[in-house]
């Protein structure tokens, strides 16, 4: 019999996924569920696997692993998706079809599955992993083959194999989570006029609800890394569920937009992102301080391009590791603490420093200095408006 490893959640798509694979495919069907920090959505897994037909489970807990190399480097390139989405599913994918590969290749299986409809970009980033790591793997990608067409037959489908599911047919939200962010799909979110239910977000309050009183938050960066929240130094983890704890009680992170898939279409998403969007704007305000501007301006450049690269899913990729060495040689200089204040789902700077800025009072001052004489800038206005000028008086003479 051959086998077959699932990239399993528990969910309803991955649910149904076992029983199938087994019907269709005469595989043996073994699971794996990476722990990413979605915390209790993990605790039924292996019962619920086991009773779904799978003939064993693997959790594995990588929460260390996607701190460390996936979140802190995206956070380091300061991108965001179409300039709002911080890309919280994006990155996770590659992580999860790695540890896929490699329990397959332990297990000796001949295929791994996913989830990932065939309208969405999932599909992409699960299966350019596995073809980078390992192309001998065969992929079954069940949403392109079988006959079910939408949440409500697949509803449909659990219920026939008393299959338990987190969905139901009055709140068929689609919800990635993982200790970065939760994102929401589908339902009334289709439509774009529709503003989000009240009752939608489960991790951040809703900005309405948070505090009436602002809140300070100050971070210590070191070569673009956050290492420290208030003065506690933290391993990166503790500190990405401490950001988390603090952002989300004041609304921050919220994001609703409708973003332009890979394959082609518009789809409207509602992310929430609290920790990863506290720490992401602070890093962005050391950068301010610490970065000159030629080198600010082509690594906000690169970062459209980096964000594109992750959220089509080419995270193992020459392009991808030559611009996280860019990335890396510009954050050497980036250590210093940001003071950030959080109110009612804003996350505003309220000061920064750092032993390498660049930033220098004596220059800048409006009062008297000794450093700078503004005549020095005449000579300089005068060089470089001469293209101008040049230009100007050649028009002049053809009037």
């Amino acid at each position: 019999m051959k086998k077959v490893v699932l990239a399993y959640s528990g969910g309803l798509d991955t649910s149904i996924i076992i029983p199938w694979l087994k019907e269709n495919y005469g595989c043996e069907v073994i699971c794996m569920a990476a722990d990413l920090g979605q915390g209790e959505e993990l605790s039924p897994l292996n019962e619920k696997a086991i009773k779904s037909g799978a003939s064993k489970i693997y959790i594995e807990d990588l929460k260390e692993e996607f701190v460390r190399d996936f979140v802190f480097p995206v956070l380091k390139s300061g991108c965001e998706y179409e300039g709002k989405y911080l890309l919280g599913t994006s990155f996770a994918r590659p992580l999860i079809a790695k540890r896929l590969v490699e329990i397959a290749e332990k297990e000796g299986a001949q295929y791994v599955s996913h989830g990932a409809t065939g309208k969405g970009n999932d599909q992409v980033r699960f299966e350019l992993t596995v073809k980078a790591l390992n192309p001998d793997l065969g992929i079954i990608a069940p949403w392109r083959e079988w006959s079910i067409k939408s949440r409500e037959d697949a509803v449909d489908y659990a219920e026939a194999h008393g299959i338990p599911i987190p969905v139901t047919k009055k709140r068929p939200y689609s919800m990635d989570r993982n200790m970065f962010h939760l994102s929401h799909e589908g339902a009334d979110l289709e439509n774009p006029w529709n503003e989000p239910l009240r009752d939608l977000y489960m991790v951040c309050n809703h900005p309405e609800d948070a505090p009436d009183k602002a809140e300070y938050v100050v971070i210590d960066f070191e070569k673009g890394t956050p290492v420290a929240i208030n003065g506690e130094k933290l391993a990166p983890v503790q500190l990405l569920e401490k950001a988390n704890e603090i952002a989300a009680i004041h609304g921050v992170g919220i994001v609703d937009m409708v973003e332009n898939r890979l394959v082609g279409m518009k789809s409207r998403g509602v992310y929430e992102t609290p920790g990863g969007t506290l720490i992401h704007k602070a890093h962005l305000e050391l950068e301010a301080l610490t970065l000159d501007r030629a080198t600010m301006e082509y690594k906000n450049i690169i970062g459209i391009k980096y964000a594109q690269l992750v959220y089509d899913g080419l995270w193992y990729t020459p392009l991808k590791e030559a611009l996280d060495a860019f990335i890396d040689s510009t954050q050497e200089t980036v250590t210093g603490t940001v003071k950030m204040k959080l109110y009612k789902g804003n996350c505003m700077p309220a000061g920064a420093k750092s032993p390498f800025s660049l930033y220098n009072e004596e220059f800048v001052t409006f009062g008297e200095d000794e450093v700078y004489n503004q005549k020095d800038a005449e000579g300089f206005i005068n060089l470089y408006g001469l293209p101008l000028k040049v230009r100007a008086l050649m028009m002049k003479q053809h009037k």
